[in-house]
């Protein structure tokens, strides 16, 4: 893998100039590809799985993978500091402005199901907002980087050249005769089901993990509510491969969604994820902010 540029260079966008995130989001993505070969790998051998305290599942190929990819940020981004689901747990004091959040496997109950809908997370966040990430999704071989750009393409689990080309994504327009709204498969709620019920949807779907995000990203959806249970390493991958696209992630008030909440375990409030930013400040509070959007 070429080394990427470490992250805190002068630049635009929020201190990070565009090539910059660029290369850092293909760096990230390199990672989390060869995560996904781990994870194959170690599924092959057997699952191990066993039930954490807040009743989620983990597995000897969430902890596999955890360990290669905090192992290969603390070599390439030794002053940036990890948080990672399976280690974030013993995590005090003061957070940096800059860390990574890492979520080895998103989508565990997919994993040991053996859907495939499941995905490797990893994201730079600075000043409490993802500037850069990768989702990759092993079963699928396919790969999703945000940086400046949101872009994917096929490819393996491993180190291999990309030999394919980059398909860019953009979001689209709030279509005028209704959203697609997508939600999760696994964890419905009330209050998602209510904010739902307030929009003008004429179709939904279901997708897991953070496969939901890359559905706004690519313009297949409008909108995405969660207000049920999630975490940061969940989602700030998505969120930067979205907000690359072109859409916003707000709050239940309609606000940016920020990270970095180590007094609550790094545990999300509510949030919707938008493709269309002007469909935000519609539906929701005046406070709405379409700027990471770029449109």
């Amino acid at each position: 893998m070429s080394e990427a540029p470490a992250p805190g260079r002068t630049g635009d966008n929020g201190g990070r100039s565009a090539s910059d995130r660029e290369a850092l989001a293909e760096a990230l993505g390199a990672i989390a590809r060869l995560a996904g070969g781990v994870i194959i790998e170690v599924a092959r051998k057997g699952l191990q799985e066993r039930e954490k305290p807040d009743g989620s599942l983990c597995t000897a190929a969430d902890i596999a993978a955890e360990e290669l990819i905090v192992d290969a940020l603390a070599r390439d981004f030794p002053d940036v500091p990890v948080i990672a689901e399976e280690s974030a747990a013993g995590f005090e004091g003061e957070l940096a402005s800059r860390f990574f959040l890492v979520d080895p496997i998103d989508g565990t109950s997919d994993f040991v199901a053996g859907t495939g809908s499941y995905t490797v997370n990893i994201a730079l966040v600075e000043n409490g907002r993802p500037v850069a990430g990768t989702i990759y999704a092993p079963r699928a071989k396919r790969l999703w980087v945000g940086g400046e750009s949101a872009r994917v393409i096929d490819c393996e689990a491993d180190a291999s050249p990309l030999a394919g080309n980059w398909t860019t994504l953009r979001t689209r327009r709030a279509p005028a005769d209704g959203l697609v709204a997508v939600a999760s498969l696994r964890h419905g709620d009330a209050v998602t089901e209510r904010f739902l019920a307030g929009l003008p949807i004429r179709a939904r779907s279901g997708a897991s993990s953070s496969l939901k995000f890359c559905a706004v990203a690519a313009g297949e959806a409008d909108v995405y509510p969660r207000f049920g249970r999630t975490m940061e390493w969940d989602t700030a991958a998505g969120q930067a491969i979205l907000e690359a696209a072109g859409g916003v992630v707000v709050d239940g008030e309609g606000r940016p969604f920020r990270y970095g909440a180590v007094q609550d375990s790094f545990a999300n409030g509510p949030f919707i994820v938008w493709g269309d930013p002007e469909a935000a400040v519609r539906y929701m509070s005046p406070h709405a902010d379409p700027a990471p959007g770029h449109r």
